[in-house]
């Protein structure tokens, strides 16, 4: 987990007094979660999949800074490791893993995107330039690596009851954003009942994205409303 946490820092640290790139990284991920919503916006209005579709859109796929990219993390390493359960320690490790990667191709995109509006087809040129097709299908692996650990710990009670045990040590902790990020993942996939149909639409769906665009085709995207040129 600290070795993903510092690549954070690494990731986060370059742009960090480049107020123009972090707005473009923004403008990005922005665009980025509309095209999600709109791919999984059957899932989201589903009453089995409809919280779990809420969590991977806002908490892993946000446009935001989310509890998994927050630097003081390093200095917290210690006591997480120390007041963290196992099953939500390698929860977090695998979430991490998919931040790191997720926030590489953010920054590779909006670099080759800076100063021109997001539209389909800039943005899918942009998708093949960046390359690296072995890490996007990795990606999508990620993905189902975190709810599939998600899945496995929902349905046994006493592991639950032991993470809500946690709320006030880790709110004491400076943790609280962290509790908070479990809480809402393995409350999500508990109302599923049953991860597997949710996680293979999705890896379905965005693997069928990610080979459409590499074989230089347009996928089904959200309606071509482009964003602006960004800070220049």
């Amino acid at each position: 987990m600290l070795d993903h946490l510092n690549q954070l820092e690494l990731l986060r640290g370059v742009g960090r007094h480049q107020t123009d790139f972090l707005m473009e990284v923004k403008r990005l991920k922005l665009w980025q979660h509309r095209r999600l919503a709109y791919t999984y916006q059957d899932l989201a209005i589903d009453r089995r999949f409809g919280p779990a579709t809420a969590f991977f859109l806002d908490e892993l796929y946000g446009e935001n800074e989310s509890a998994l990219r927050d630097r003081d993390l390093i200095r917290m390493y210690p006591t997480m490791k120390r007041l963290m359960p196992k099953f939500a320690f390698e929860a977090v490790t695998s979430a991490l893993a998919l931040d790191v990667l997720s926030e590489e191709f953010d920054q590779a995109l909006a670099t080759r995107l800076r100063g021109k509006p997001i539209t389909n087809v800039s943005y899918c040129q942009a998708f093949r330039d960046v390359g690296r097709h072995a890490d996007r299908v990795r990606q999508v692996g990620l993905m189902q690596k975190v709810g599939e650990g998600l899945d496995a710990v929902v349905s046994k009670p006493l592991l639950y009851a032991t993470l809500k045990m946690l709320r006030r040590p880790s709110k004491m902790a400076g943790l609280g954003e962290m509790q908070r990020f479990l809480e809402a993942g393995f409350s999500a996939f508990r109302h599923m009942k049953g991860a597997a149909p949710f996680l293979h639409i999705i890896a379905q769906r965005e693997t069928a994205f990610i080979e459409t665009i590499f074989a230089g085709q347009m996928p089904d995207l959200q309606p071509d409303t482009k964003t602006g040129g960004g800070a220049g």
